[in-house]
């Protein structure tokens, strides 16, 4: 069984930069076929889709977030991270972790983290 385990500040301040690390355990972020995404949700809105990557270090983005967004991943811990620069209040968000494959949908997910930019 895999599970995801997203983690990092709930509160920041504009103009800040958010971190925010999916920790996975039951299975391996190198194992072939794999995609590991960053996926938000803003109050009262549907998912978005940010960014993500692959089983092989290649990583994906949002056109829309592409530069303020980074994603980076640890093997040794079996953790991927997301870096997002400038937060407005319009970043605030329930940001969740999740994994597809390139021939199925999302089959994991985190149980979501929220994170509020505010001053």
């Amino acid at each position: 069984q895999v599970q995801l385990q997203e983690s990092g500040p709930g509160l920041m301040k504009p103009s800040q930069t958010l971190s925010l690390t999916c920790t996975v355990s039951g299975g391996s972020i190198t194992t072939n076929r794999y995609f590991w995404s960053w996926i938000r949700q803003p109050p009262g809105k549907g998912l978005e889709w940010m960014g993500a990557i692959a089983y092989s270090g290649s990583t994906y983005y949002s056109p829309s977030l592409k530069s303020r967004t980074s994603i980076s991943r640890d093997t040794s811990k079996n953790q991927f991270t997301l870096q997002l620069s400038s937060v407005s209040p319009e970043d605030t968000a329930v940001y969740y972790c999740a994994r597809h494959s390139t021939i199925e949908p999302y089959d994991y997910w985190g149980q979501g983290t929220q994170v509020t930019v505010s001053s």
